[in-house]
């Protein structure tokens, strides 16, 4: 009766430890996720940008973007020339996407603020103004055609 108790006692920690794993979420987990950040725990959706899509403000966005953003995103936003961006769970998403661009431009900012826990989004507050904030809002809003600003330095021996 001991061994029988022990066994089930063993077998217990390890089907926890089995389901543990992680693996690509399907469409419909997918689909949950997704309204859930778009719905529920992104903040800022009612806020507007203050700041007018000028060229300046564009190009000031894409500078701040460049010096941050661009280890993950890529220079142009949409992954071009980061190595590990599909590889990583969650992927990186392309900025230039459906469901990137479908957020508000004060959710964008929020996210840029607050990041995304537990994606690998680090969250930036305190590292710009609140005005650099919405200028690379405006870049993701204006992001140029995938591929057109090629690898980012740091990657250029390791892209392919």
């Amino acid at each position: 009766m001991k061994i029988k108790t022990t066994s089930s006692l063993l077998l217990f920690p390890t089907l926890l430890l089995a389901g543990c794993r992680a693996t690509t979420p399907s469409p419909t987990e997918t689909k949950a996720i997704d309204w859930t950040k778009h719905h529920l725990t992104i903040g800022g959706k009612k806020d507007i940008n203050p700041e007018k899509p000028t060229a300046d403000n564009i190009a000031d966005g894409k500078d701040l973007f460049t010096s941050y953003c661009m280890v993950c995103h890529g220079l142009d936003g949409q992954n071009t020339g980061v190595p590990f961006a599909t590889v990583v769970s969650p992927p990186i998403p392309s900025l230039a996407s459906a469901d990137v661009q479908a957020y508000t431009d004060g959710q964008l900012k929020w996210i840029i603020e607050n990041g995304i826990s537990p994606s690998g989004m680090p969250p930036s507050k305190g590292d710009f103004s609140t005005r650099e904030i919405w200028h690379m809002v405006l870049y993701i809003r204006h992001l140029p055609k995938t591929g057109s600003l090629g690898t980012p330095a740091i990657y250029a021996g390791a892209a392919k």
